[in-house]
């Protein structure tokens, strides 16, 4: 029933009418079909996008970021940007290594200027790193406080060989963590790489304030877990940051975790020497938890010890050494580095500098009791540390200028 063609073919003249008319036939019957099947077309779809976005934010450890942890609040910054500024993530560039991942110096390009910040590159291949990435991002999503590291972006990409990719970006703090100045390296000491009694004030009243507004100003409520010198980090003029909420605990959280605890994943959430001993004992974390970390911390700005020092066996821990020598004995156990600072005459200012110790190993020694009752709160923590910092500031002026 062919019509039209070319006169070889000797077939009859197509109508022209029929034509119009079946191609009026035909628009009638599209517009009827789509009237009737666009409306179920669009529920199938809507259905199917939905099915999609739940399945992608429930995969957690499967390496999907939730897009509300980090995309309504950060611009996201390119693999690209992060590999050139870091040389290709070059060991020159290398400022520390965690459970997790490792830390570069950055260089971020920006037109004509140029800023250095710190990126946090996960190790995606360690068991618990991308859900560790996905709790720092919630965390931080959440607080605001001058004492608390800030987060300048984050990464959540594929790397050139097509493997998953995941760093966080921070400020950048030049002095390094309060470990590489309570224990430095370096064989000698010099007042250029030790710390001065009022720069260890300031630092413990600094951490004091950021754990107290984790757990009584922050909405929700956040434990942060691993409080210790490595991740207290120093800025420019010496005031302190509290980085690395890898392992933190928010209360209350339900975007990123199915568990009411983390044991299954990370397992017990702190460091040795710092870590609560309750939670050794399978205690739910708790903020009496980073209350103990804080104290042990503060034992070991003013003594110079770390908890896992050799000397610490059996039944000797470093809260049983300050508190066995609370007193007479202070000054003894005090960190000798502090005496290397000037900033006053040890003749006149050593009882004052021994009060404003003991007053110092108080606080520690109770917020590092073993039961989580008699510890001390850290609302009251913070306002001893206040206190203590300000009558020793007050104190130090007048003597200058006598």
């Amino acid at each position: 029933m062919l019509c039209g063609g070319i006169p070889q073919l000797h077939l009859a003249p197509c109508s022209t009418n029929q034509t119009g008319k079946n191609k009026r036939k035909w628009s009638k019957s599209i517009t009827i079909a789509l009237a009737t099947t666009g409306p179920i077309l669009l529920i199938i779809s809507v259905v199917f996008l939905t099915h999609i976005f739940c399945k992608k934010t429930t995969q957690g450890e499967k390496g999907q970021l939730p897009p509300m942890l980090i995309g309504e609040k950060y611009q996201r910054v390119s693999y690209h940007a992060l590999s050139a500024g870091t040389n290709g993530f070059s060991e020159e560039n290398l400022l520390g290594k965690g459970r997790y991942g490792v830390v570069y110096k950055c260089a971020m390009d920006d037109e004509d200027t140029s800023t250095t910040v710190a990126v946090k590159v996960f190790n995606l291949q360690q068991s618990g790193s991308s859900r560790s990435f996905d709790i720092e991002c919630e965390a931080l999503r959440l607080v605001r406080h001058r004492c608390l590291l800030n987060i300048i972006t984050c990464c959540s990409s594929i790397d050139p060989q097509g493997q998953e990719f995941k760093a966080l970006v921070f400020e950048f703090m030049p002095n390094g963590s309060l470990e590489d100045w309570l224990h430095p390296k370096s064989e000698e000491l010099t007042l250029s790489n030790t710390l001065s009694l009022a720069q260890r004030l300031d630092i413990a009243v600094d951490v004091a304030d950021a754990i107290e507004y984790l757990h009584n100003h922050c909405e929700p409520s956040i434990i942060h877990c691993d409080l210790k010198p490595s991740n207290i980090l120093l800025a420019e003029d010496m005031s302190a940051r509290v980085g690395d909420f890898g392992i933190s605990k928010v209360l209350g959280e339900s975007r990123i975790s199915n568990q009411s605890n983390s044991n299954s994943t990370i397992g017990i959430r702190g460091t040795i020497g710092y870590v609560a001993p309750e939670y050794g004992e399978g205690s739910a974390v708790s903020t009496a938890g980073d209350v103990f970390s804080l104290g042990i911390l503060l034992l070991e700005m003013f003594t110079g010890r770390n908890p896992t020092d050799d000397m610490f066996k059996d039944s000797l821990n470093l809260h049983k050494f300050a508190d066995d020598a609370l007193g007479d004995k202070t000054l003894e156990i005090s960190d000798s580095t502090i005496w290397l600072h000037p900033e006053l005459n040890a003749s006149i200012a050593s009882n004052r500098i021994k009060e404003c110790l003991i007053s110092i190993f108080r606080i520690g020694i109770s917020c590092s009791k073993q039961q989580p009752k008699d510890r001390m709160l850290i609302r009251d923590a913070a306002v001893q540390m206040h206190a203590i910092r300000d009558e020793y500031l007050m104190f130090s002026t007048e003597l200058y200028v006598t």
